[in-house]
């Protein structure tokens, strides 16, 4: 009896040790195809996030990349209040106001391929990364937008992100829902693999 519960047991663990090992070999493999894609160029993730949403994306990015990342930050942070948030946010817009946001990185020419990561906020980006792409030179670089939202999708960030950065090759962006970031990572993979870079 205790022969046969011990082979039960070991054809288990044999089973799951072979699955285990599989997908194991299927993350590398698609990982592979990820890193491949971007050819041996040094990637960053420059970002804000406000509700943290953005920085999920950018730190999926990042191990998918096996990128360096900087994080938008501004001088003096928005409310914690979503609608307060929201209705600086909007006059900011309107008026073209760029906030001042924290130094760095001070590396920014070593990197080939930058990703812009922002919050979808009045059907554009946040306008911590206006004051940083602004700010920055970004000739010659490839530049990739994505954001997060709640039902606008990437409406202008895209358009707006090359407004700003006329030097640079703007490839498509990506948009993904702030309530679903968690899950989100396949469809990050999924993205990067189709990119042209």
């Amino acid at each position: 009896m205790k022969k046969g519960i011990l082979k039960t047991a070991a054809a288990v663990l044999l089973t799951l040790g072979i699955q285990t090992g599989a997908s194991q070999a299927v993350a590398q493999n698609a990982n592979q195809i990820v890193l491949e894609n971007f050819n041996g160029k040094k990637v960053l993730v420059v970002y804000f996030s406000h509700s943290g949403n953005t920085r999920t994306i950018a730190n999926q990015l990042r191990d998918l990349t096996g990128a360096d990342v900087f994080e938008i930050e501004p001088v003096t942070p928005y409310p914690s209040d979503y609608h307060a948030t929201t209705e600086q946010a909007q006059k900011e817009i309107r008026a073209g106001f760029q906030p001042s946001i924290k130094q760095g990185p001070d590396n920014l020419s070593d990197y080939d391929v930058v990703f812009f990561g922002s919050p979808c906020w009045w059907s554009t980006i946040a306008p911590p990364v206006v004051t940083f792409l602004s700010t920055h030179d970004l000739s010659g670089k490839t530049v990739i937008p994505f954001s997060t939202h709640g039902g606008s999708g990437l409406a202008r960030n895209a358009s707006d992100t090359a407004k700003l950065t006329p030097h640079s090759n703007v490839l498509d962006g990506k948009a993904f829902w702030g309530s679903r970031v968690e899950e989100a990572k396949s469809d990050v993979e999924s993205w990067l693999k189709d990119l042209k870079i």
